[in-house]
């Protein structure tokens, strides 16, 4: 299910959500690390308490886009790209970048809310877990006629939720918050004729 088997050109050309999130993560990325541009760049996007509180609200959304470093980034893409093509072919192009977007901005508000003054946070994570949670919804709706689902996802919830307890320096309110909003869209957008379409096109490729 979530092994990658697709060029580069079908890749793009299947995914193109995926495709352009990754592109636009990596970009920004490179753009950060442009002398004196990059840190500029980077201290007006990143999530910051105290500036959000003064009117700043972009910054709710520019820290879905930035990373800390190379391996903070390369754990949020590869997750992205791993499970993120799924989602985007079941939920359908709009309601995925819905569920990315939407985890990731409640992260933001969440840790906004909660946190200090002077708490400062980057990351994609919260819209990372939005897509676990989106697949734990998937669980739920599938639980009778496809059990192997389950087996696959919850240990992946499962991880991530106790990695981002026992890692340091890790945003715990954006990831829980994006993984509740996560699952509480694919409640509502993970209807039966959806995952019925999903199923076929499932087997169609097994059967390759």
């Amino acid at each position: 299910m979530f092994s990658r088997t697709e060029n580069f050109k079908q890749y793009i050309k299947l995914y193109p959500v995926v495709s352009s999130l990754l592109a636009l993560n990596i970009v920004i990325h490179l753009l950060t690390l442009v002398p004196i541009f990059g840190s500029q760049l980077f201290n007006y996007g990143v999530h910051f308490n105290l500036l959000i509180s003064e009117g700043e609200y972009w910054r709710l959304i520019t820290p879905i886009f930035l990373h800390a470093n190379f391996a903070h980034l390369l754990f949020n893409m590869f997750s992205l790209y791993i499970f993120g093509p799924e989602l985007e072919q079941l939920a359908g192009k709009a309601r995925f970048l819905t569920i990315y977007m939407l985890a990731g901005l409640v992260g933001n508000v969440a840790t906004y809310l909660i946190h200090d003054w002077n708490y400062t946070s980057v990351g994609a994570s919260g819209a990372i877990y939005g897509i676990f949670g989106a697949f734990g919804a998937l669980v739920y709706y599938t639980r009778n006629f496809m059990p192997q689902l389950k087996q696959i996802i919850i240990p992946i919830i499962v991880i991530g939720v106790i990695m981002t307890f026992l890692q340091p320096k890790i945003n715990v309110t954006a990831h829980i918050a994006g993984l509740i909003t996560g699952f509480a869209l694919g409640m509502v957008y993970f209807h039966p004729k959806r995952i019925a379409a999903w199923k076929k096109r499932q087997r169609k490729l097994k059967s390759v």
